[in-house]
């Protein structure tokens, strides 16, 4: 009778994990011991469907304002270990030392490392200002220093700079509290708001070519230094990507533009940051990117660095940012697309709405509004993977 309960108890016990567990999942085989205290590792061969995780693509997030105690905590708890910034000298009580050191730049990377992340990409590099930009007496010198940081960065084991073409003016928006789904708070671009504002010509008369003359010169003096380095420089779309600002000339604002800019000097090192919500918001009304195409593109030629995951509504002259399941980009197809081009590298959330309960303080930078950006993210990369399985 004993021995009848006992298995009874048994098969039981059987029947209710497969309850619990389902049919498709994979079951601790009846081999492992019961007691065994399984690593992380044996845990995810054991509990799940087997996938690549985030699609064999290093999920980041941004850090523009230093070491945010409670974004880090959540980036831990959510398994999101790649941190991207600049050099800030200050956070390491190092204010005297230049950005492009090595010891200031070691000193960022091992603060990092004490918060359990990883500084994968810096974004807003050292020494790229705007004598370059704009060529003005002095760009060598800022070239020189800006060599120097890619060979230190090298030495860290850092291989990816994201930086722009946008002197004077950058990232613009004309309003930073837009009310969009449920309350929640955008950032939007309208250029019937910077119509009226004074062109600036301290700095004379400057062209389009002239542009495109200054980004040459700076491309053709560090592409071979970093090729030789194995960094890569990943070119940001200008944002807004309207042909210029107050007077200033904006170049980097189209697909085209990008084709252009990968031939000025032919190398696996000159690539560019794969801003989604630009490239989105490139053309004016009825016009805009084929999103997919334009990264099956870039990405088969290997020239996508890094990507910024993002979406917007409307157009050059006229959008706003929205959540990433609310704008117009099939944004599976985006996500298929990076995975079936071969791209691996450093991907983050970028500009989330601003959600109850979070401050306004950095618009585009929302703790919660990033939270559903990156489980939106992580759903869109399973689903790709195991589409292709």
């Amino acid at each position: 009778m004993d021995n009848q309960r006992r298995d009874f108890i048994k098969k039981s016990a059987s029947l209710a994990a497969l309850s619990v567990t389902g049919a498709g999942s994979t079951l601790i085989p009846s081999s492992q011991p019961t007691d065994k205290k399984l690593s992380v590792s044996e845990k995810k061969s054991t509990d799940r469907i087997d996938f690549v995780r985030d699609a064999g693509m290093q999920m980041c997030l941004a850090y523009f304002w230093g070491i945010e105690p409670r974004k880090v905590a959540l980036a831990r708890q959510m398994d999101v270990l790649g941190a991207v910034g600049g050099i800030n000298p200050q956070m390491v009580g190092m204010d005297q030392a230049n950005n492009w050191e090595f010891q200031v730049i070691k000193a960022v990377k091992e603060a990092w490392e004490k918060e359990g992340l990883q500084l994968s990409v810096i974004e807003g590099p050292p020494s790229l200002y705007t004598k370059t930009k704009l060529g003005l007496e002095g760009r060598d010198e800022e070239i020189e220093h800006f060599i120097t940081f890619m060979e230190n960065i090298a030495r860290l084991g850092i291989d990816t700079v994201c930086y722009n073409w946008m002197p004077v003016i950058s990232w613009a928006r004309t309003t930073m509290d837009r009310p969009s789904r449920g309350g929640a708070l955008v950032s939007a671009f309208d250029i019937e708001d910077i119509k009226e504002e004074a062109p600036i010509k301290e700095y004379g008369e400057l062209t389009h070519e002239g542009m495109w003359d200054n980004i040459t010169y700076f491309l053709k003096a560090v592409v071979p230094e970093a090729e030789k380095n194995g960094v890569k420089l990943a070119l940001h779309p200008d944002d807004p990507p309207i042909d210029s600002i107050r007077g200033i000339p904006r170049i980097m604002t189209s697909v085209d533009a990008f084709k252009r800019l990968i031939e000025i000097v032919p190398s696996s090192s000159n690539g560019l940051t794969f801003c989604q919500g630009s490239f989105a918001s490139m053309g004016g009304e009825g016009e805009g990117v084929d999103i997919p195409a334009a990264i099956e593109y870039f990405g088969k030629r290997g020239k996508i660095h890094f990507v910024h995951f993002r979406d917007v509504r409307g157009h050059k002259n006229n959008f706003e940012e929205t959540f990433h399941d609310a704008g117009k980009t099939d944004m599976y197809k985006a996500m298929q697309t990076y995975y079936d081009v071969g791209f691996r590298g450093p991907i983050r959330p970028d500009h989330v709405p601003t959600m109850a309960g979070d401050s306004n303080e950095h618009p585009g930078y929302s703790t919660i509004g990033t939270l559903f950006a990156l489980g939106y993210m992580r759903g869109l990369m399973e689903g790709v993977v195991k589409s292709r399985a």
